[in-house]
């Protein structure tokens, strides 16, 4: 059903829409779109496949991801239980996601994708009406410029390497380094590489050593890619100076624990809807409870994997401070931690690395010592390519780069359990202007450009396609709760921006705008709560009375009726701007989900 529009307005569902990647958020934002009744939708992609970071070109063997089966899909479309389920605790590699990626796009996105076609420039269109984006077939290694009435920026978090200034390329060639330098972005492309230029480790004691790979970082692509190497026989050492949190029990959580609300009533959010949450967050009893939560939960997670006491693997981020958390789930064998602990792979931290070696074969760490390599990977993180794709009056004048907070922004969380956080050494972190982490500001007036997949949470699909609910409606010109004016929106996204500050105060330091629109790692249900709120339709979809409702699962299938939930709000606001009276069934809506009567 479409939008209802003044004589003035044509149908935005009968105009053009590009959706740039294929990643998890750009093939269900291009489904929900297609599913809502927009006519033109095309997804642009520089890959030969889909999936984004889960890319035929990305993924390798043994590849394992944070999320376990039943999380990392869509509603539309059931994922099949691994084959290793039993083994595994449940959990997902790589593989799996990639098949399910490139499924539900034959399923659903046929001839809607093009491939291997490179963004080079996104800007306003002719009189400032839609955009005009310049792209590079890599087919035809020709440029043409496509039109689109609305872009959804579903890209730039995992797609342009960070190099650190001493350990560029540039500087790799200059140093004359001898082996592959790589970032482990590219650790699929070049795994034949790697392999090749090292033996395996001599199982006698006797032999010569090997110089090993060396992988900078502490990160997940860095356990990755350091848990491969070693199955393979590779020395491979990882040098870093804190590493990821993580969660892992000897058995597979519950999914009243692992799938529910549970971890995230112990996060506070910037608004407390509960008497629970009000309880653990805003009093002393409450807040004891959940330091000593999260203190409890990192140490059983060591003692599960068996971390030693003096081992370089406890200097980890805290999971309660910090997003940079990954879930192990059980112990596995060839896991990283268990490769670690075997002496599979050498940690040598705390260190940073501050160039390449004079002999062209080894690099050199800040407090002198000096590593031989026979190659080096970089897992150090990504640049925001938006900066790349957008000159820097379209990046202004959609306020898609960060600043300082503004003047006079007051804080007024004042939480206990929230007292003592960690401090952070350096400038004051900048933010980005993106309301709901979904549109920019300034241009929020405008309902012709919204971004997905930017917002940094612990269960991205969920959110994902919730998102492209809220992005559908906005682009409709629904009835949705919004800002009525660019400050009134601006002054939201600098309350959102110190209340990330104030909750996650290392962050926005550590990663770009691209991956930080909105940060709702563990409180990931009270976002998307509000985004649901906004629509007009119920939140707290899984239900549950005052004892069962932290524990209930929440599941995806939850989400699937919102799109029938969105017409009937629509139907409902034609007639209240017809002076109609009302049905009694858009009263229960407001009571119950859709799927209920």
């Amino acid at each position: 059903m479409g939008a209802y529009l003044p004589n003035n307005q044509s149908d935005p569902l009968l105009e053009p829409v590009g959706v740039v990647g294929s990643g998890i958020a750009g093939l269900i934002t291009a489904h929900i779109l297609l599913q809502d009744g927009f006519r033109v939708v095309e997804v642009l992609t520089r890959d030969r496949s889909v999936g984004g970071v889960w890319s035929e070109e990305r993924v390798y063997p043994g590849l394992q991801v944070n999320s376990v089966h039943g999380e990392f899909r869509f509603s539309t479309m059931p994922m099949h239980e691994p084959d290793s389920s039993i083994k595994t605790g449940g959990r997902l590699s790589g593989e799996d996601v990639r098949r399910y990626m490139e499924d539900f796009a034959k399923q659903f996105l046929s001839g809607k994708i093009r491939f291997e076609t490179e963004i080079l420039n996104i800007r306003r269109g002719d009189q400032g009406r839609g955009w005009n984006v310049l792209v590079h077939d890599k087919t035809t290694g020709t440029e043409k410029v496509l039109y689109y009435s609305r872009i959804i920026l579903c890209t730039g978090g995992c797609s342009k390497p960070r190099y650190p200034e001493p350990l560029t390329p540039a500087a790799a060639k200059l140093a004359q380094f001898s082996g592959p330098v790589l970032h482990s972005m590219h650790f699929r492309s070049r795994l034949d590489d790697l392999i090749s230029c090292t033996p395996t480790v001599a199982s006698d004691p006797r032999a010569v050593p090997v110089a090993p790979i060396i992988i900078i970082g502490g990160g997940r692509s860095a356990q990755d890619s350091a848990a491969f190497l070693a199955r393979e026989g590779r020395p491979v050492t990882m040098i870093f100076d804190t590493t990821d949190a993580f969660l892992a029990s000897p058995t597979p959580l519950p999914p009243s624990i692992r799938k529910s609300r549970f971890l995230s009533i112990m996060s506070p959010h910037k608004e407390l809807r509960t008497r629970l949450e009000r309880f653990l967050h805003t009093t002393r009893f409450g807040a004891a409870i959940v330091y000593c939560f999260w203190q409890a939960l990192a140490s059983f997670s060591f003692y599960t994997l068996g971390i030693p006491r003096d081992s370089p693997l406890r200097r980890t981020h805290s999971p309660f401070w910090n997003t940079r958390t990954n879930d192990e789930g059980i112990p596995r064998e060839g896991s990283f931690h268990g490769l670690a602990n075997a002496g599979k792979i050498t940690l040598i931290a705390p260190a940073r690395v501050a160039k390449f070696g004079d002999d062209r074969h080894s690099v050199v760490l800040e407090d002198g010592r000096v590593f031989p390599a026979a190659a080096i990977i970089l897992a150090t993180g990504y640049e925001s390519t938006w900066h790349s794709i957008f000159d820097n009056e379209s990046m202004e004048q959609l306020g898609l780069g960060r600043h300082l907070p503004e003047s006079g922004m007051t804080q007024d969380w004042d939480y206990v359990s929230l007292a003592n956080p960690p401090v952070v050494p350096g400038e004051t972190p900048l933010a980005a202007s993106i309301y709901r982490g979904l549109v920019p500001a300034k241009n929020i007036l405008n309902r012709d450009f919204a971004v997905n997949g930017a917002i940094f949470s612990a269960h991205h699909a969920y959110v994902c396609e919730t998102s492209a609910h809220w992005i559908s409606a906005y682009f409709r010109r629904d009835a949705l709760r919004l800002p009525q004016s660019v400050d009134e929106a601006l002054e939201a996204t600098e309350h959102d921006a110190a209340w990330v500050r104030r909750r996650y105060p290392y962050i926005l330091n550590w990663m770009d705008e691209s991956n930080t629109s909105a940060v709702a790692f563990w409180t990931w249900p009270q976002f998307v709560d509000d985004l649901l709120e906004d629509m007009g339709v119920p939140a707290m979809r899984s239900g549950g009375n005052w004892l069962t409702w932290p524990f209930k699962v929440v599941d995806l299938n939850e989400i699937s009726t919102l799109k029938q939930s969105e017409m009937l709000n629509v139907v409902r606001a034609h007639l209240e701007q017809s002076g109609l009276a009302v049905c009694n069934c858009i009263q229960v809506h407001r009571r119950f989900s859709f799927c209920d009567y």
